[in-house]
């Protein structure tokens, strides 16, 4: 970028005021392909149709009508896009897993319920059922099941027609979430406490900054914050126009994602302060009468200040001026006493991970709320908007890829991912499934995510080449991204990348597997080691999740798969739309040219026509093209074709 230019700036400037615009407006009518970029199937038209006066292929019209039929859907506006973004990155991670990890690095009817508390006994025996180990299924929970079906419905119903169901259901599932948190918000600061829980969560603890595995959980937590690796941006971004900005884009939902990790996590940190102002207030109740029973003998009253009223409520200022006093009167036997802490410190820095944190801690603090079950109501809801939008995505980067490549009906496939998806939640619906959620979670995602980001880093920087990518980007954006970017992307960002997938190693390798089983005799948590056959299923995941990798590259190395073979299409992008180019196969008679037919590209080369610019568009390796311009090469005639 030219240092002080001001026309540069002022372009800049202009790319992000329409690029605002289009967010804020509800449709884009001017322009066609933004809202129908055409898919164009070689050979499938009539003759003549769909070209210009040249007789060249008019990709930028989109083709005839029967091609029309095929064409490839298109987001309505860039709001839809937008919120399709944000309800994928913006997750149940935002609401109990960023909040966690805050916590964690500075941030009556039965005995099982006596022993530990009503919401965590509600949680684990009436909700889950759970059993005591992961190697005791205890079959299915059939209340769970009835609600892993229902929500595999909703994104069903909600996906089949692609982004055009899907976009107009992201309105409600993204904004929804923000509206709740708000509302949360405002609440929790009337409560008694909540000013505890916010400075609790900004006062960081420096001991532990030095740690590698608070820095690995960080960038561990902004991997599953922004959905990197998933494959949802990506297919989401699939369905923009070819000159979308895409760094703005990146920059905003990113910018979004924070603001509602933090939003979220004053949220939580609030009610869980009122919460702890709650549970020290029965401390110091507990452990007050407890003091009042020792008076005269183990206790001196001497030792009670004057102003203390032991008929009326004792607060906890008081409480601790007289523990005070009796630890030092008292030294070595005061531990005889069995009086407690009753700090509000302790009681924050009780960290509750995962689920427990949004269906234990939080629940909670809400029973003590005024109107519990209307904030109980609006809080789940909006944890089931929060999960649909995160499956849209997910599911959008399963579907998107297997529908370019291979034509298939988006209807069917959608319909059988959904199925296929539920057959494999029945695994986390039985009654030990909160400890394959747990495995899942641990060796499925985290440590194969990090090699698949990493892969996806080094093949754009390295192989691909940054040089190339910078091009690419700026023939899209229409000005040259920052050159502070150049320098992450090949070398920042891929060092540090490799750096954390190590540090995540010797982890793994220093601690041994284990997972937290709730048991029932104990009615609390215990932390348990894989049996052999766990074991072998946490290496399975990890390898399973990342074998995609070597053994395509393989296959298309040792050329075993054919990449113009069968019904595997190549795409090829271009501006506004998306060429489908099928193999022709070696019996086909040059003949069709004359016909009219569209050109096949010839293995390991691909030509495209002149765009109207005068450059023509090419690609490199000759299968994808993503708009790379080749100005160097020369006009083909149609005669050297």
């Amino acid at each position: 970028m030219p240092k002080n230019s001001k026309a540069v700036k002022r372009e800049l400037d202009d790319d992000v005021t329409e690029s605002v615009r289009d967010l804020l407006s509800n449709e884009d009518t001017c322009d066609d392909s933004f809202k129908k970029s055409s898919l164009i199937v070689g050979g499938g038209g009539g003759d003549g149709e769909g070209k210009d006066l040249n007789g060249d292929m008019d990709v930028e019209d989109g083709g005839s009508d029967a091609e029309d039929d095929a064409a490839r859907p298109a987001w309505n506006s860039k709001l839809q896009y937008i919120l399709a973004q944000v309800g994928f990155s913006v997750g149940l991670g935002n609401v109990w897993r960023f909040p966690y990890l805050c916590q964690k690095n500075g941030g009556d009817v039965v005995p099982e319920c006596e022993k530990s508390s009503a919401t965590t006994y509600y949680w684990y025996r009436e909700a889950l059922n759970i059993s005591d180990s992961i190697s005791e299924s205890g079959g299915l929970n059939w209340r769970m099941t009835i609600c892993l079906l229902a929500a595999w419905s909703m994104v069903c119903l909600a996906m089949i027609k692609g982004i055009q169901s899907s976009g107009k259901v992201m309105y409600f599932s993204s904004l929804f979430p923000y509206v709740v948190l708000i509302c949360f918000l405002v609440r929790a600061l009337l409560l008694k406490g909540s000013v505890d829980g916010i400075r609790h969560m900004f006062t960081p603890k420096l001991e532990i900054m030095l740690e590698a595995k608070v820095w690995r959980e960080a960038a561990t937590q902004v991997f599953f914050a922004l959905g990197l690796g998933f494959g949802g941006v990506i297919a989401f971004s699939s369905y923009n126009k070819r000159d979308n900005n895409c760094h703005f884009d990146a920059v905003l939902v990113s910018f979004i994602n924070f603001f509602t990790s933090v939003l979220a996590t004053l949220v939580v940190f609030a009610v869980l302060g009122f919460k702890a102002n709650i549970m020290n207030g029965k401390c110091v109740a507990l452990n007050t009468k407890k003091i009042v029973g020792l008076l005269g003998n183990e206790i001196s009253r001497d030792l009670i200040p004057h102003h203390i009223n032991f008929s009326a409520t004792v607060s906890a200022e008081d409480y601790q001026k007289m523990t005070v006093l009796i630890r030092g009167v008292m030294e070595k036997d005061y531990q005889l006493l069995g009086l407690g802490s009753c700090s509000i410190e302790e009681e924050l820095n009780k960290a509750v991970q995962g689920t427990g944190l949004a269906f234990i801690a939080f629940t909670e603090a809400m029973t003590h709320f005024p109107a519990s079950p209307f904030w109980s109501v609006m809080f789940f809801l909006m944890l089931v908007n929060l999960g649909l939008g995160s499956m849209f995505g997910t599911i959008e980067g399963i579907i998107t890829p297997l529908v370019d490549t291979f034509k298939v009906r988006k209807e069917f496939l959608t319909v059988g991912v959904c199925l296929l998806a539920f057959f494999i939640g029945l695994l986390f619906v039985q009654r030990s499934g909160n400890y394959w959620v747990a495995m899942f979670d641990d060796y499925s995602a985290t440590l194969p995510l990090l090699i698949v980001v990493i892969l996806e880093n080094v093949a754009v920087a390295w192989v691909y080449g940054t040089d190339k990518f910078f091009e690419d980007l700026k023939d899209m954006l229409g000005f040259t991204p920052f050159r502070f970017y150049y320098y992450m992307w090949k070398y920042v960002t891929p060092l540090l990348l490799i750096l954390l997938l190590g540090s995540s190693v010797i982890q793994l390798g220093m601690t041994p597997p284990s997972y937290s089983a709730w048991i029932k005799d104990l009615a609390s948590e215990k932390s348990l080691s894989y049996t052999p056959w766990g074991l072998a299923v946490c290496i399975s995941l990890v390898v399973m999740a990342i074998m995609p990798v070597p053994v395509v590259f393989f296959l298309r190395y040792f050329n075993i798969i054919d990449e113009n073979a069968g019904v595997v299409s190549t795409i090829s992008y271009k501006k506004g739309c998306i060429i489908q180019e099928i193999a022709r196969p070696e019996e086909e008679d040059d003949a069709s040219l004359i016909h009219a037919k569209s050109p096949s590209p010839m293995p390991g080369n691909s030509i495209y026509r002149k765009q109207k610019g005068g450059v023509p568009d090419s690609t490199p390796n000759g299968r994808y093209g993503i708009g790379y311009l080749m100005a160097d090469m020369p006009d083909m005639p149609e005669s050297d074709l």
